[in-house]
């Protein structure tokens, strides 16, 4: 199942890592259900009751699901946020593509997730590449990139350093391994994980899952397109670094 989802809001709010927390340390892309505020206890907080609307495609999901934001940094440190732009096909502003994909092994049981759940994939504080897999990067072309499957080439763990013009697209899967227990845990992360012998480009839950976390659950996958196609036009010690289709240009004097 895939499914569009606007942009809800841009904040610096996390119930996850740092509920009740205003502002939070870092910016986020929130979508989904209208009820998402900083708090979020799963105890209190039913997401079905308390919304009343959701910047997806489906209106019975009232789940959020929120990503860090990219932002473009220019020779003299100034920020610029880089802005969401839909996946080819869809409709929508800004926002994430989301994915619930079933295993493609019709022997293997699947459990829906539980009332509350919630998971969390990679690290903020990360400034090298992971040996976690399931994250990856592509530089896009215009349109037409179905002959390419997720995390597998031309995909790469790093941001693509050369011009896309039709923006980069970053892929998030999460773990499809549940200890069957707990719907959260300290670390958001401790009671799933991926499954053994699974690919980094697998579609669906595979391999085999640990006897910690026996439960197979749908595999969630985010798609975020950043549209690096727009020019960032940042004045520099006198001349203008500019951002275009083309890519990088810098103009002295007179700006892009």
């Amino acid at each position: 199942m895939r499914f569009s989802c606007s942009q809800l809001v841009v904040d610096r709010i996390d119930p996850l890592v740092n509920p009740g927390q205003i502002p939070s340390p870092h910016l986020h892309q929130i979508v989904g259900g209208n009820s998402f505020n900083a708090s979020m206890d799963p105890a209190t907080h039913d997401l079905p009751t308390k919304s009343t609307c959701t910047s997806c495609t489906f209106s019975e999901d009232f789940s959020n699901y929120w990503t860090a934001v990219l932002f473009f940094r220019a020779a003299n440190g100034t920020l610029k946020r880089v802005p969401q732009h839909q996946e080819e096909g869809l409709r929508g502003n800004g926002g994430i593509t989301v994915y619930y994909i079933p295993t493609n092994n019709k022997r293997t049981a699947i459990t829906a997730f539980k009332p509350g759940f919630r998971m969390l994939v990679g690290d903020a504080a990360l400034t090298t590449t992971s040996p976690a897999r399931k994250v990856c990067h592509r530089c896009m072309p215009t349109s037409g990139d179905n002959s390419n499957i997720n995390c597998g080439a031309p995909d790469g763990q790093t941001l693509p350093k050369t011009p896309c013009v039709g923006g980069i697209r970053s892929i998030i899967t999460f773990p499809t391994c549940w200890d069957g227990k707990n719907t959260d845990s300290p670390d958001h992360k401790s009671h799933v994980t991926y499954a053994r012998e699974a690919k980094a480009n697998d579609v669906g839950p595979t391999g085999t899952c640990p006897e910690s976390h026996p439960v197979v659950i749908p595999q969630v996958m985010y798609e975020v397109r950043w549209d690096v196609s727009v020019r960032f036009v940042l004045s520099v010690w006198g001349s203008w670094v500019c951002w275009g289709k083309s890519g990088w240009e810098t103009v002295v004097g007179e700006g892009c």
